[in-house]
């Protein structure tokens, strides 16, 4: 932003629109300027807070506890990062981050600083990462999770940040001093040429970029004008956030194969896809059934993602990792004095999920005793802690899994049949892997790729035969053991191409074993059948479009 002026009101006006809290303190640590983001965090007004020493308002309320101003000025520009949690006057942990830069006078004298904080609890779509520059207002631009640009009055780009560049996959150099007409079509140039001309922010507007590599993209950008310290209209700035996330979710409902990172074209996993979305933005309770390793972990994740208590962490409670004598004190906490040991209250794990989802695992193996007060949670909200006459209330939405089959427990009076039917407001059932082979052929090669990027390898195909040897296994382990099994591959191959080499010895050995009983049950029949084809596939040299038009079959039949 090398020919943009912009003055202190105007960087708080920006953050401001981004929600993102920014105080200014004098070198004797005086509070001379806070923004109305600042102001909302610790609910103090600006009359109240500007001209006190800063450690009397925030080292408690924000900083908890550790003060770096004097750090921070002795830092020679180089910003001050840390992350912080403090707890609230409403009880709720707060994740903050912290950004603290030095600021000098015109000769280079230290003046004081500037303090940025983001609540992640909140807001949590800014400042993920941390990348820095020396100019203040780029490093601060530069650090948000979020794409921005700036342009001046003729709208020629004049700074793109990180993930401007990440989002567009142009490089910062290739788009500087260009028109913005070099990313953006018509229709975006004359919205954003309009905020410039009138000063009139401009939100949530939907469209389609062409990125570095040709292909379009999907992204919500948002507008408003930057002026001078006159007050002046010298440019604007624009916010770019991806949508090709949420445009796969809208995908996966109308037939495609991809939901997050859960993939098929069966039947029942197209249902979930249809609908998760529904369900999700709900508060229902959700019960999930299913083998052991077919993905229920993951289902319950992109129904905490996809719903509106995704801002907050979601607490996971397996019923079956904890002894019954530990479980009622760890999921509803105990108060002093409970039980030997017991020197100070202690919150549940429901305490904690308050205002998000717990999700409670293997609930099968949930003992009697407790299941009564799960009950009394899920009818009335609100639970006795051991040792506590005081009932405590939560908002907390539950999801539950297990392998065992719930239905059939509570035949065996293994399972409370009321706490079975308010858990089960809304059921899924994911099918084993060997009950929707016709997913393999997409499942192979979406978890082939996530394991050569994250062990950093080129690996981009399977061989026929490998393949061949995937696809003809029933996978009692589910998706779990079809991951370990590319995994390894990854690990073993040292080329491009996965073979049967590659593969786990007891996988080859298995499979070699089942082929041998297959042959020797064929039928006359079957073998002469066989003979055919192969006979054909010889003809054609191993041709199968050709080979499958010989033999008058479709080629997937074949």
């Amino acid at each position: 932003m090398d020919d943009i002026l912009i003055s202190y009101s105007e960087l708080y006006r920006i953050l401001d629109y981004f929600s993102i809290g920014v105080i200014s303190l004098s070198k004797d640590r005086i509070i001379t300027s806070i923004n109305d983001s600042a102001e909302a965090l610790i609910n103090k007004k600006k009359d109240e807070i500007i001209g006190k020493c800063c450690p009397d308002v925030f080292l408690n309320n924000l900083c908890a506890g550790d003060c770096r101003f004097y750090e921070t000025l002795e830092s020679k520009e180089k910003p001050i990062i840390c992350d912080l949690e403090i707890r609230k006057p409403d009880n709720i942990i707060h994740h903050l981050t912290r950004i603290a830069i030095p600021i000098y006078d015109k000769n280079k004298a230290i003046e004081g600083c500037i303090v940025i904080f983001q609540d992640h609890s909140a807001f949590n779509d800014l400042i993920n990462r941390v990348r820095y520059e020396d100019r203040k207002l780029k490093m601060i631009l530069d650090n948000l999770d979020i794409g921005v640009l700036t342009v001046d009055k003729s709208v020629h780009i004049t700074f793109f940040n990180t993930i401007a560049e990440e989002i567009t996959g142009f490089l910062r150099r290739e788009v500087l001093g260009k028109s913005f007409f070099k990313i953006f079509d018509e229709n975006t140039f004359s919205i954003f040429k309009n905020t410039i001309n009138d000063g009139i922010a401009r939100a949530d507007n939907e469209t389609t970029i062409k990125i570095k590599n040709g292909k379009d993209l999907p992204i919500k950008t948002n507008y408003m004008a930057l002026k001078n310290e006159d007050g002046k209209i010298v440019g604007g700035l624009a916010t770019i956030s991806d949508l090709s996330l949420i445009y796969k979710l809208k995908n996966a409902i109308n037939d495609q194969y991809t939901f997050y990172d859960m993939v098929g074209k069966a039947p029942a996993i197209k249902k979930i896809f249809e609908i998760v979305p529904i369900i999700a933005v709900s508060d229902a309770t959700v019960l999930i059934e299913g083998p052991t390793g077919t993905g229920k972990d993951l289902l319950t994740n992109i129904i905490h993602n996809s719903s509106n208590r995704s801002s907050k962490p979601m607490v996971k409670v397996n019923c079956a990792a904890l002894p019954d004598n530990l479980l009622e004190s760890e999921m509803f906490g105990y108060t002093k004095g409970a039980f030997t040991g017991a020197d100070k209250d202690k919150p549940g794990l429901f305490q904690e999920a308050h205002g998000s989802t717990i999700f409670l695992d293997e609930i099968g193996d949930l003992p009697f005793a407790l299941q009564a007060k799960l009950l009394r949670v899920l009818q009335d909200k609100e639970f006795y802690p051991l040792g506590s006459r005081k009932p405590v209330k939560v908002d907390v939405r539950i999801i539950s899994a297990t392998n065992q089959g719930l239905e059939k427990l509570v035949k065996e009076k293994k399972f409370r049949e009321d706490l079975f039917y308010r858990l089960k407001v809304i059921s899924f059932e994911i099918p084993a892997l060997k009950e929707r082979k016709e997913d393999l052929n997409l499942l192979i090669p979406h978890i082939l790729k996530r394991f050569s990027i994250e062990k950093n390898k080129k690996i981009n195909k399977i061989s026929e035969k490998a393949m061949e040897v995937l696809l003809n296994y029933d996978y009692p382990g589910n998706i779990r053991e079809l991951e370990n099994i590319l995994e390894y591959a990854v690990i073993i191959c040292q080329g491009s191409v996965i073979e049967t080499s590659h593969l786990p010895s007891f996988f080859q050995q298995h499979i070699f074993s089942e082929k041998k009983i297959r042959l020797a049950n064929f039928s006359e029949m079957e073998l002469t059948e066989k003979n055919i084809i192969l006979d054909a596939l010889k003809k054609y040299g191993g041709k199968k479009g050709e080979t499958a038009k010989y033999l008058n079959i479709d080629r997937a039949t074949l």
